[in-house]
């Protein structure tokens, strides 16, 4: 890989970017700014909402209608000033069919929209409230009737113990993996998003608009979700933490989140 074909890197966020501590060491900011002085475009690729995403990109000096990010697993595409490039969002009916299975697999499960986390469930999943205090979302609680039919979906969520998550992932019908976009980002979560969603589809779009091809693209990760981004990039990187399904699409492992992977595969892979 020469570091001069690298004009776009895009990075996980959940044991990618932030440390085991959930926290963004100073290494890697050191490195992300240093990508950008040279020109290269820092992209946050994150199931979270833009909301869960901000205090990110605003240590590592990132902002403006010419910056972006990938949020909700790819449904949406946007400026880090909020402007939506791409959106490819669930509908009602969608919610409709996925909460009756949810019911039917016995788990917990919540919608997410740009501005709130829905869940139907009365005994709220301690996995919600997580999730809620992770992305800065509030939860509210509505029965399915009661459930707005124009909400803007980005995302539905099977969120329970991961006993109950691998139940979901066996058991899920072969109807629901066909019609959406499924992919495993813990032990605790199975994401569901609009077909034509995914971290790797989206970059792919984003890398279009800006001039870019994949070969342009270095993409870093380690989750089920992370693998389509990281097939997609022309340099693949693997964190030293990643599951094995990661290791095995990627071009590179570099260290793990504890050891600064991210500060370290930038400086090998992307800087001149």
């Amino acid at each position: 890989m020469t570091a001069s074909k690298i004009k776009l890197i895009a990075i996980d966020i959940d044991g990618t970017l932030l440390n085991e501590k959930n926290e963004l060491a100073q290494a890697t900011i050191d490195a992300v700014q240093a990508a950008k002085a040279q020109g290269i475009k820092v992209v946050l690729c994150t199931g979270r909402p833009l909301t869960g995403v901000k205090p990110y990109l605003d240590a590592m000096g990132i902002s403006g209608d010419d910056q972006y990010a990938i949020t909700f697993n790819g449904s949406v595409a946007q400026t880090i000033s909020g402007k939506v490039l791409t959106n490819h969002a669930l509908t009602y009916d969608d919610y409709i069919d996925l909460e009756s299975l949810s019911r039917k697999l016995q788990s917990h499960f919540q919608i997410e929209t740009p501005d709130y986390i829905y869940t139907a469930n009365k005994n709220i999943s301690a996995y919600t409230i997580a999730e809620s205090y992770l992305v800065r979302m509030l939860i509210r609680y509505r029965e399915v009737s009661e459930t707005p039919r124009d909400l803007t979906i980005s995302k539905a969520m099977f969120v329970d113990d991961p006993k109950v998550i691998d139940h979901v992932k066996a058991d899920m019908p072969a109807a629901f993996k066909e019609r959406f976009s499924v992919v495993q980002s813990a032990p605790y979560f199975i994401e569901v998003m609009n077909k034509h969603a995914s971290k790797g589809g989206t970059l792919g779009e984003l890398a279009t608009q800006l001039g870019f091809t994949a070969d342009n693209v270095m993409a870093l990760g380690d989750q089920g979700n992370d693998l389509s981004m990281i097939t997609y990039a022309g340099w693949g990187v693997a964190m030293g933490n990643a599951i094995d399904e990661i290791k095995a699409a990627a071009q590179a492992t570099t260290l793990t989140n504890a050891e600064d992977g991210v500060a370290a595969a930038i400086r090998k892979y992307a800087l001149q």
